[in-house]
């Protein structure tokens, strides 16, 4: 439940990919594995299940996010698509994640696909109000790991809670 004027913000790790290829360029294209797609497709019915709604689906523009995206949308029954945000990225910049995030309408619910550390480092972030104490909060999100951090103002900094942090096993217990 959101408190007056809050945002809450899911962050989920995408599934299980191929191997690391040694080239950048190559690796932004390196796909699901078929266990990566079955477990994000349990994860996507458990979360609809437990009637999450979301305002946006967001992810990365690399294709194991998209494609873990895609998989929970479809899950959630979403009439809009997902929209890539550069910013998701595993080399993203998280003063322009959080610049966007600012913008959105207070009482919104957002899930934002991507990538470790990028996404530890931005929830490190918000919990740790905005001054740059992000690298010192542990968290560990697993492939298919989802956390909700509740937002409560972006002005001077952002401030938040974690609310909590779920592993895949725990997310598929909850359907």
């Amino acid at each position: 439940m959101l408190e007056k004027g809050q945002v809450d913000i899911y962050f989920l790790r995408h599934g299980e990919a191929g191997k690391r290829m040694p080239a950048v360029a190559r690796d932004k294209d390196r796909p699901l594995t078929a266990a990566g797609k079955d477990e994000m497709e349990e994860i996507g019915e458990a979360i609809a299940d437990s009637d999450f709604k979301f305002d946006i689906v967001a992810t990365s523009p690399l294709k194991r996010s998209k494609d873990s995206a895609t998989i929970v949308n479809k899950a959630l029954k979403r009439k809009t698509g997902v929209e890539e945000w550069p910013e998701l990225s595993p080399e993203g910049n998280r003063e322009a994640l959080l610049r966007r995030l600012a913008r959105l309408k207070p009482d919104s619910t957002i899930l934002c696909v991507g990538h470790e550390p990028f996404l530890t480092s931005a929830i490190g972030e918000v919990i740790s109000r905005g001054e740059g104490g992000g690298g010192n909060v542990r968290i560990s999100l697993k492939k298919g790991g989802l956390a909700k951090v509740s937002v409560s103002g972006f002005n001077p900094r952002i401030s938040g809670e974690l609310r909590w942090l779920l592993t895949p096993k725990q997310i598929k217990k909850l359907a």
